[in-house]
């Protein structure tokens, strides 16, 4: 049977104790800044989640946007029909709904709460809806519309 040695040695340095101190000493720990806030992608889930919840009738457009981009969307719906329009934001803040012409539906506030904000719309003419975020919001908007 073989044995095996093994020597260890070790170097000191001669000098001033600071020096030492200094060289011995661990390194302190970085702090990394954490976030508290949730993902673009939780916020997303979310917010389809409770669209899913209220979803009646045949889909006609849907999507999602980022609060700071907001909704502009010209959909295709047919003269005289109804729809439903639902929007909801995750987040913080708020949203404002509004209608072009403005009698195609009503403005109102969308909380960034996971509030769903529903609409009946009679397409006569052409709609456009606009959906902006107030001064400061943040989070995404989903919005679905549905013929019923």
């Amino acid at each position: 049977m073989a044995v095996s040695a093994v020597l260890l040695t070790s170097c000191t340095t001669s000098g001033n104790d600071e020096d030492r101190a200094a060289v011995s000493s661990p390194p302190s720990p970085t702090a990394t800044p954490t976030t508290s806030a949730p993902s673009e992608k939780k916020l997303t889930e979310q917010a389809q989640t409770a669209l899913a919840a209220v979803h009646s009738g045949t889909l006609v457009e849907a999507g999602v946007e980022r609060v700071t981009d907001g909704i502009h969307t010209e959909p295709g719906l047919s003269k005289g029909k109804t729809y439903r329009l639902n929007v909801v934001c995750a987040g913080s803040g708020s949203a404002q709904l509004e209608f072009v012409p403005a009698g195609a539906g009503r403005a109102a506030t969308v909380p960034c709460d996971q509030s769903v904000v529903q609409q009946r719309i009679t397409a006569d003419k052409l709609v456009r809806i606009n959906v902006e975020g107030t001064k400061g919001a943040s989070g995404v908007i989903a919005w679905q519309i549905d013929a019923i």
